[in-house]
Order: C-alpha cells, then sequence, then structure tokens
C-alpha cells in the first residue's frame, strides 16, 4: 500500500496494515468472520455474530494502536482474585494513543433508517482526520488503505462506508472494518486495552504538553465478558478506573510530572467510588452527565526524565473490581 505521514511522523495505516492483513488470515484461527459488504468494504466481526477470542482482542488492540505499540497478556497482576493483566507499552504514546487508537469519530448511519452509530478507533482516523485533534496534533496519515474499529453489535451500513472512505480519499474497497461488541471476548480485550489511552487523553484534557511525553506503559485486568451492555461496559470501564495502573515518561520538571500525576487518577472524579454500571444507572443511562474526570486510570506515575524522580498518585481498589466481575 501506499501512504505518506505528515514528514518525520510515521504512518499509522502503513504500520498496522500488516497487522490487518494477519488479522483476516488467521480468522478461522482466531474465530472471526471475514466479508465483504456490496460496495467492497472488508468487514471482520470479531464477536457479533462470530464468536472471537481473547487473541483477536489483543491483536486488535494492536491495530488500534497503529501498529505503534505493543499489547500483551501476562498471568501476574496486583489484584489477587483476577491476576490476568493485560498489559500496553507504546514508545509513540501519543500518535499511537491519541492519533489513531482514540475512538472520537461519530460514525451514525445519517442517511439511512437503521439507528446504527459507532465511535470509531483506529488508523483510519488519521486518514481521515475529520477531529479538530489532529490539528492539535499536527498530523494527518495520507494512505490508500485504512483500517478502522467499531465498538459494535454490527457491521457499518453503506452510507458509514461511504463516509469514512470519501473523508479518506479512497474507495470502499479499501477500507476494513473490524467491529465486536464490548459483551463479547474481544470486544472486551481491545476496550481494557485502552488503559494507556485514556491517561493521554486526560493528560490532554487537563492541558500537559503532549510533546513531553516520551514513552508509556499501561495495564489493567482481563475484564470477564457479560451478555447484557450495561453489565459488559460497566466491567471494562471498572477494569481501567478501579484496577489500571499508567507510568508516564516525560522531558518536564518535578512541579510539571507531579502535576500531572495528581491531575490523572480516576480518584480525581466526583464520581468515583461505585461499580461504573451503578454510576451509570444514576445518571439514568446518560453517559455524558458522567464526569469525565472518572475516565483514567486508578493509579498513575509520572517519571521526569530531567530529573529522574518518580511521581505517584490514585490507588487501585480491587474491591470494586471483584464486585463489578463477580
Amino acid at each position: 500500500m501506499s501512504s505518506s505521514a505528515t514528514p518525520s511522523r510515521p504512518s499509522v495505516n502503513a504500520l498496522a496494515a500488516p497487522l490487518v492483513e494477519a488479522l483476516a488470515a488467521d480468522a478461522a484461527r482466531l474465530r472471526l468472520a471475514v466479508t465483504r459488504a456490496p460496495d467492497g468494504a472488508r468487514l471482520i466481526d470479531a464477536g457479533a455474530g462470530a464468536r472471537g477470542s481473547i487473541e483477536a482482542g489483543r491483536r486488535i488492540a494492536e491495530i488500534c494502536l497503529g501498529g505503534l505499540g505493543t499489547v500483551t497478556l501476562s498471568p501476574a497482576g496486583p489484584l489477587e482474585a483476577w491476576p490476568f493483566t493485560l498489559t500496553v507499552h507504546s514508545t509513540d504514546p501519543v500518535l499511537a494513543c491519541l492519533g489513531s487508537q482514540y475512538a472520537g469519530w461519530n460514525l451514525a448511519d445519517e442517511e439511512g433508517d437503521s439507528g446504527f452509530f459507532a465511535l470509531g478507533s483506529g488508523p483510519g482516523r488519521a486518514a481521515a482526520a475529520v477531529e479538530s485533534l489532529f490539528e492539535e496534533l499536527a498530523y494527518r496519515d495520507e494512505a490508500s488503505r485504512i483500517a478502522l474499529v467499531l465498538e459494535s453489535g454490527s457491521p457499518p451500513p453503506a452510507s458509514v462506508t461511504a463516509k469514512v472512505a470519501a473523508a479518506a480519499g479512497i474507495r470502499p474497497a479499501d477500507v476494513t472494518f473490524v467491529y465486536a461488541p464490548t459483551q463479547s471476548l474481544a470486544g472486551a480485550t481491545q476496550v481494557v486495552a485502552r488503559v494507556l489511552e485514556v491517561a493521554l487523553h486526560k493528560a490532554h484534557s487537563v492541558g500537559f504538553d503532549l510533546d513531553a511525553i516520551v514513552d508509556g506503559i499501561g495495564a489493567a485486568p482481563v475484564s470477564p465478558p457479560h451478555p447484557d451492555f450495561i453489565q459488559a461496559m460497566g466491567r471494562t470501564n471498572d477494569a481501567i478506573i478501579y484496577g489500571g495502573r499508567v507510568q508516564l515518561f516525560v522531558e518536564a520538571d518535578d512541579a510539571d510530572a507531579k502535576g500531572l500525576a495528581e491531575a490523572l487518577p480516576s480518584t480525581t472524579s466526583r464520581d468515583h467510588g461505585a461499580p461504573f454500571a451503578e454510576i451509570f444507572s444514576r445518571f439514568n443511562g446518560d453517559f455524558y452527565a458522567i464526569d469525565k474526570h472518572l475516565f483514567s486510570p486508578a493509579e498513575v506515575v509520572v517519571t521526569s526524565l530531567r530529573s529522574g524522580h518518580s511521581h505517584r498518585a490514585g490507588r487501585l481498589v480491587p474491591e470494586l473490581v471483584a464486585r463489578s466481575f463477580a
């Protein structure tokens, strides 16, 4: 595939392309279904009609990171009852998480009556660059083929595939959509793998200099899927809000590193202290009424590369993870 990113920046679509092709090639082993929409767009079902798998979710998360990060599964973690942990690492966390993984593209069926709605994440966002965030990142990825990941129980309708292709300036046949609902093994896994991304998003929202963030690692427990959407969504959020840990390495002095550490954890939120499904119910299902500061890791360490000192804030809440996962 041909691609050209902003000079001196890597192409997230070019880096992710071999990961997407490998996912499709291993569809049978990963329990995925690969089809083509009438307009030619490639559809990879990773948990809607197809069973999917944790391994598929892990690999989808690496696609979301635009090939700029790794996601690993390990049998060790701080939560005794839930020891299996997803660890995310990127040497370019700003571009990987905000320029690719962040679910920031509103994709609704605005022409039909399907009621389809999903937030698009993954490297295809950078090719379209319709979000104002890309102006702040000063990044756009010109690519001849792209991939988007949708947290959805159904494939996108023709109006959405056409919208995505037009925004990226390519044919629908050159777009791959990977979709899985939160209730599935792959869907739950790829959502929990956003533990580093939510920290980067909050760092951006509190006004920290993104250019100063050099490296990042995040970890959170594997969330058991639940057939009910609200419970499934609650578990994936709780894995991060009460069980997630992130360490950022910043080119900043101690005062700024300490300030970032204190601003990032979920403990800064007024809504901290209950399983997410209960909070969601408290606000009558209005996602946007929930304090945005809740969407962040439980515990954060920020290391100043100038002083070598690390600054820690927040805390894990194992009992709330256990209450959510039970």
